[in-house]
C-alpha cells in the first residue's frame, strides 16, 4: 500500500489538536514534499528523516516521489515533534511496517541521524488531551517526555530511546521488546515537596502575619522596605505556606511547564515561584510570541510570581498585570490566532520606600528629595496597586535583633492554619476568598454592621475605590476565617484596613 496515515498532535497553546500524518509514496521524479501549514522546524524533518531511516538500517524510498501532508492543513505545526510520525508514515506506505497496527496509537518525537529519539515539549498537554476526550489511544514518546505523559491518571504510554524500539513493535511479526522500549506507569513523587522554612527569617513578625492571610486567603501582596529587610526571603517562602497541590492543579502547573521545556519529575506537585528579572518585557511576563508560548504569570500559575524591584519594571509590563491579576488567566490575541493560558498566581512585589532605598530606615539617612521619591513611587499606577490587597512595611532590623532573635514559627505549623482556613472557605463558597466577585461578596462575607459602619468611614477617609474596598472586605473575611470566626467582625476590618492604609497613603 503506498498511503498511509499516523496520528500525532500539534500544540495550540495549552491544547493538543489532533493531526493526521498523511504519506503517499508514488512513482515519478524522486523527491519528498512535506505541505500542511508547517514551519521551518518542520520542514527541515525531511533531512532527520532520510538520514535516519538509513543510518538505521530501513529502507528510504529514494525512487518515489514522497508527498506528506499534516492535516489539517490550516493549523499551524512547529517543532521536530512529527519526525517520528513521519518516519512511521513512510515505512507504513512502502510495507516496511504494518499500517493497520499503527490504529490506536498517536507518535512524537524528534530523531537524531542515527534515529535516536528526543524529548519534545508539551507531552504532558498530549497525554491531558486524549484524557479530556476519553480516548483509549496509546502514547508512543521518546525518553523523558513519556515519564511525563504517564503522570495523568489511566494513561497508556510507552517510551521508546530508538526508532528501531517503535519499527520493532509494528512489524508483521512484532520482535520481543528490547531496554528501549517499555509501559509508564505514574511516576509521580510521594515525598513532600521540600520548600524554604519561614523560621529562617529573623523578627518582622507584621510580614509575616501578612504571609499567613495571603496564603489562607489567596491575596497578593506588596512589601515595601529598605534594602537587606528580608523582603526576597519572605517572598521565597510564601509557596510553601500554600496549601498541598491537588492533583487537577498540579497536572495544570505541569502542562504549562512541559510546554515552555520547563518541567522535571523533581517539580512533580511543587507549587512554582517565578522570579523574572526587572527588565522583563511585557510579552515575556503575559506571554506572546508567534507561536504564543506561555509567560511567566502562567508559568506561576498556582504558584507564587514574585516581582522584586516592582517599580523598575517597564510600566507596560506592570499594567499587563492588571487583567491576569481579577481574571486567573491571560488572553493572547492575535490577526491569525487567540490563545488562551491560565494565570491564577498569587502576586508578591516587593520595592524601597525611595530610589536610594533609605526613605524611613533609623540607621542611614535618605538622599532622596521629596520629588523623587514622589516620581519613584509613581512608577506604580493606582490601578495596578488596587489589585494588590495587601501592602505590608517591612522595616531593617537592627543588628542586635537580627543576631540575638530567636527563630520563629516553623513554615509547616503556619501552613496548617493555612490550610484550615483555605477549607473553611472552600466549604462556604467553593473557591478561596480573593476569587468571590460581585455579590458573592455580600453573600460569603458575613459582615457585621458595625464592621460595616468602620470600613465605610476608612474607605471614606482614605479615598479608596470600590475596587480597594472590595478587596479589603475580602482580606477581613480571611482573617475571620483564620480566627476560626463565623462572621466577620470589627477587628477583624480594622487589620484588613491596616494592610492598605499605609501604601494609599503614600502614593
Amino acid at each position: 500500500m503506498s498511503l498511509s496515515w499516523v496520528q500525532s498532535r500539534a500544540l495550540v497553546g495549552l491544547q493538543a489538536v489532533a493531526v493526521t500524518v498523511e504519506v503517499h509514496l508514488a512513482n515519478g521524479l524522486p523527491s519528498f514534499t512535506l505541505v500542511g501549514l508547517a514551519d521551518v522546524e518542520v520542514k527541515e524533518a525531511r533531512e532527520r528523516v532520510r538520514s535516519a531511516l538509513q543510518n538505521a538500517g530501513l529502507e528510504f524510498p529514494h525512487n518515489k516521489r514522497i508527498t506528506v501532508n499534516l492535516a489539517p492543513a490550516d493549523l499551524p505545526k512547529d517543532s521536530g515533534r512529527f519526525d517520528l510520525p513521519i518516519a512511521l508514515g513512510i515505512l507504513a506506505a512502502s510495507g516496511q511496517i504494518d499500517a493497520a497496527k499503527l490504529a490506536g496509537h498517536e507518535f512524537a518525537g524528534e530523531l537524531s541521524l542515527s534515529g535516536q529519539l528526543r524529548p519534545v515539549r508539551g507531552s504532558l498537554a498530549m497525554s491531558l488531551a486524549l484524557y479530556a476526550a476519553g480516548q483509549s489511544a496509546s502514547l508512543v514518546l521518546p525518553p523523558g517526555s513519556a515519564e511525563e505523559a504517564a503522570l495523568v491518571p489511566g494513561s497508556v504510554v510507552y517510551r521508546a530511546s530508538h526508532l528501531l524500539d517503535v519499527v520493532g513493535r509494528f512489524v508483521a511479526e512484532p520482535a520481543e521488546p528490547g531496554d528501549g522500549w517499555a509501559r509508564m506507569s505514574a511516576s509521580a513523587a510521594a515525598a513532600a515537596p521540600s520548600y524554604p522554612d519561614l523560621a529562617d527569617v529573623k523578627g518582622q513578625a507584621a510580614a509575616k502575619r501578612a504571609l499567613e492571610i495571603a496564603a489562607a486567603g489567596g491575596h497578593s501582596i506588596l512589601l515595601a522596605g529598605p534594602p537587606g529587610s528580608g523582603k526576597s526571603m519572605l517572598a521565597q517562602r510564601l509557596a510553601g505556606l500554600l496549601p498541598p497541590m491537588t492533583v487537577d492543579e498540579a497536572l495544570q502547573s505541569a502542562a504549562v511547564a512541559s510546554l515552555a521545556g520547563r518541567f522535571t519529575l523533581d517539580h512533580w506537585a511543587v507549587r512554582p515561584t517565578c522570579s523574572p528579572h526587572h527588565t522583563a518585557s511585557a510579552v515575556a511576563l503575559v506571554g506572546g510570541g508567534s507561536p504564543p508560548r506561555p509567560g511567566e504569570v502562567s508559568l506561576a500559575h498556582h504558584g507564587v510570581l514574585f516581582l522584586d524591584e516592582l517599580p523598575e519594571f517597564p510600566r507596560a509590563a506592570l499594567e499587563a498585570l492588571r487583567e491576569p491579576l481579577e481574571s486567573g488567566q491571560i488572553t493572547i490575541a492575535r490577526a491569525a490566532r487567540r490563545t488562551e493560558f491560565p494565570a491564577r498566581f498569587q502576586l508578591v512585589g516587593a520595592m524601597n520606600p525611595c530610589p536610594c532605598g533609605w526613605l524611613g530606615a533609623t540607621h542611614r539617612a535618605c538622599r532622596c528629595t521629596p520629588d523623587q521619591v514622589a516620581r519613584y513611587q509613581a512608577r506604580l499606577s493606582g490601578p495596578l496597586l488596587d489589585r494588590i490587597d495587601l501592602h505590608v512595611e517591612v522595616p531593617a532590623l537592627a543588628p542586635a535583633e537580627l543576631l540575638h532573635a530567636p527563630s520563629g514559627e516553623s513554615t509547616d505549623s503556619i501552613r496548617q492554619r493555612c490550610a484550615a482556613a483555605r477549607q473553611q472557605a472552600q466549604q462556604r463558597q467553593g473557591k478561596p476568598n480573593q476569587a468571590l466577585q460581585g455579590k458573592e461578596i455580600d453573600l460569603h462575607a458575613g459582615l457585621e454592621s458595625a464592621g460595616a459602619k468602620f470600613l465605610q468611614t476608612a474607605a471614606a477617609r482614605l479615598g479608596w475605590s470600590a475596587r480597594a474596598t472590595h478587596r479589603a472586605l475580602k482580606v477581613a473575611r480571611t482573617i475571620a476565617d483564620l480566627a476560626g470566626a463565623p462572621v466577620t467582625q470589627v477587628v477583624h476590618v480594622a487589620e484588613a484596613v491596616q494592610y492598605r492604609r499605609t501604601a494609599s497613603s503614600a502614593h
